[in-house]
This record gives structure tokens, C-alpha cells and sequence, in this order.
């Protein structure tokens, strides 16, 4: 416990950036032992004036270097299912940014591998699980103050989409948090989702269907509700509110700084989630090094990243072809059963 994790970051892009500062500047226990990416000058950027990191322009060796005891890849999803298999293979704990793997077959090969271990490595990004406000909806919910709950209703807006970003991402990029938070906020799984298209908004870029309603249902009969609206224009914005049977609650009406002048008020309002949820992604980080340090996993797993791939592929099948889409996911390896209550 008295030497630093070393952590070799794959990505070197907006996330890798921000988890190399926050290793850095932010987390105790931890260090950056090496940064991965083909653009070695934007990991040089990265790391900045972090001293003892050595720069690689692919995963594996950034995973052979000196010094790494763990790995966080914050690499583009497609690149995810094989920085987690090479983890496993050199016993490596690694913390994965969402989405684990974009398609539920390669996400399925990822569970599969780690249940072939026989312990769990991979912790995944739904940092949601480390926001003070969605920890104490959690809290409230298992309490039962408020019954049994019945709805979800949630909101999700960008100020504007990345040139790369197709509709299909609404659902399996953005909506993906979404996907995970109501799984644990209500302890079950999705098992169907419905995607309602309004008109798009004049702001979404030619070709974008935005915004998207999206509608999921529950092993045990709750309804969740998702607005994703990416190209809303005025900032971002994450909302909540849980219904049960004897009363609500909502989070995400959380208020900036209000400037009252010449007539008139404004409040703020963040323009990026790495501004909504720091927090949540610095408690997401302290938590993984501190459970990685003593041989433990205690964040979201793989079967997790496993079932959001698959609502996920669900929905983006009623965006493009309508209707109600059933969730099938295949048995739960027993490395994931639920921890008894």
C-alpha cells in the first residue's frame, strides 16, 4: 500500500487528457507510468510536465513498460475489447471509459475472458454511479421511502454534437449512461427498449436525427424515459427524477452562479460534461485506484458494459426500423451473480 499505482493511460484525446491531469494533480496513490496513442505528440501534449511517463504509440507496449501496475483506457470505443483482453492476459486491473465495447458480441468475448479468469479486472466508466446526486437517489430508492418505483424520467443535453456523431451514437454513445444508471438505480435489468423520433431540431447538423425520445422497460414492470437532445444549443444539462408509489425525487437541478443585471437574471449553465460530472470522475478514479491497491474490484463490472452494449444495440435497431425491440442478453456468468442482500 505504500507504493504509487502505476498507470499506464491509453488515449491521449479529450478523456485520456483529463484522467492524466487528475491521476496527476488530483488522485493520491496513484501515478501515470505511461501514455498510448498513434498521435505520440498529443500524448506528449498530455502528459505536459508529468515527469518518470514513457510515450508509446500502441496499447501493448505502453502495457510492457516499466512501472505499469494497472491500465485505464480511455482509447476510441472500437480499440476497447483489445486493451481489455491484453489487460487480462498480463493480469492487469483496468478501469474502461464507456462504451466497454461497442458491439455486444466483442462485449460478450470480454465477459466471457474474465470469467475464464476467474476474478474480475475490468471496472467500467459509468461514472453516474459516483455522482453525489445519483448516490443519494440510489440511497432514497433502497430505502423504500418512496415504495416501490414506477418511473424514471430523464433528461440528457449537449450543447452540440462532434462532427463524427450519427444518430445511432444518441442511443449507443449518450443514452448509454442512461442505460446504466436506471439498471442500478432500480436493481434491474432493461428488457425492452422503443425510440420515438420527433422532428429533428433545426440545430442538429443535416442528417442527425435529433432529439430522440427513447423508452425502456423493466424486468420487474418500471417504465424509463430518456430525452437525448445533443445539439440543444444553450449547455449541458443531466436530469433525473424517480417516481414511486408514495412520492418523487429528482436531481440535476443543480444551479450555477445567477448575474442579475440590467433587468434581467442569467445562471449559468455547464457546456461540458467534464464540467457537470468532475467530481463524479475524480471519486470514479479515487475509488478504482483505492480498491485496485488492495487487490479489489468494486465499481461497475463487465457484465455491466456487457448489458449496456446490448440495450444499446436494441434501441439503435427501433431507431432505424421502428417498433418495440426486445433486450436478450445471454446467461449471467456466475463471477457476476448479484451480491446477496
Amino acid at each position: 500500500m505504500g507504493e504509487l499505482l502505476g498507470v499506464a493511460v491509453l488515449g491521449a484525446g479529450h478523456m485520456g487528457a483529463d484522467h492524466v491531469r487528475r491521476l496527476d494533480r488530483v488522485v493520491s496513490g496513484a501515478r501515470v507510468a505511461a501514455v498510448a496513442d498513434p498521435d505520440t505528440a498529443r500524448a506528449e501534449e498530455a502528459l505536459g510536465s508529468v515527469a518518470g511517463a514513457s510515450v508509446h504509440a500502441d496499447a501493448p507496449a505502453a502495457l510492457d513498460a516499466p512501472g505499469v501496475d494497472a491500465v485505464l483506457v480511455a482509447s476510441p470505443g472500437p480499440a476497447h475489447e483489445e486493451a481489455l483482453l491484453a489487460a487480462f492476459a498480463r493480469g492487469l486491473p483496468v478501469l474502461c471509459e464507456k462504451p466497454m465495447v461497442p458491439d455486444s458480441a466483442g462485449a460478450l468475448r470480454v465477459v466471457e475472458a474474465e470469467a475464464r479468469l476467474g476474478r474480475r479486472l475490468a471496472q467500467i466508466g459509468f461514472m453516474r454511479r459516483y455522482d453525489a446526486g445519483y448516490r443519494q437517489l440510489k440511497s432514497l430508492l433502497d430505502s423504500g421511502e418512496l415504495g416501490r418505483a414506477l418511473m424514471l424520467h430523464c433528461a440528457h443535453r449537449n450543447v452540440s454534437s462532434p462532427p463524427h456523431f450519427t444518430s445511432a451514437m444518441l442511443i449507443n454513445s449518450s443514452v448509454s449512461h442512461e442505460i446504466d444508471a436506471a439498471r442500478w438505480l432500480l436493481g434491474q435489468e432493461l428488457t425492452a427498449v422503443t425510440v420515438l423520433r420527433p422532428a429533428a431540431s433545426a440545430g442538429a447538423p443535416e442528417g442527425l436525427l435529433d432529439p430522440q425520445f427513447v423508452l425502456f422497460e423493466t424486468e420487474r414492470g418500471a417504465l424509463v424515459d430518456v430525452e437525448v437532445f445533443v445539439n440543444c444549443g444553450f449547455g449541458y444539462q443531466v436530469r433525473c427524477e424517480a417516481v414511486g408509489e408514495r412520492g418523487s425525487a429528482r436531481i440535476g437541478d443543480d444551479h450555477g452562479m445567477v448575474v442579475t443585471r440590467r433587468g434581467g437574471a442569467h445562471e449559468q449553465v455547464p457546456q461540458d460534461y467534464l464540467v457537470r460530472f468532475a467530481d463524479a470522475y475524480d471519486r470514479e478514479v479515487q475509488a478504482w485506484v483505492d480498491a485496485t491497491r488492495s487487490g479489489r474490484v468494486t465499481g461497475p463490472g463487465a457484465w455491466d458494459g456487457y448489458a449496456a452494449s446490448v440495450v444499446a444495440e436494441a434501441g439503435v435497431r427501433s431507431l432505424e426500423h421502428g417498433g418495440r425491440v426486445p433486450v436478450c442478453l445471454a446467461p449471467r456468468p456466475d463471477l457476476y451473480a448479484p451480491a446477496a442482500a
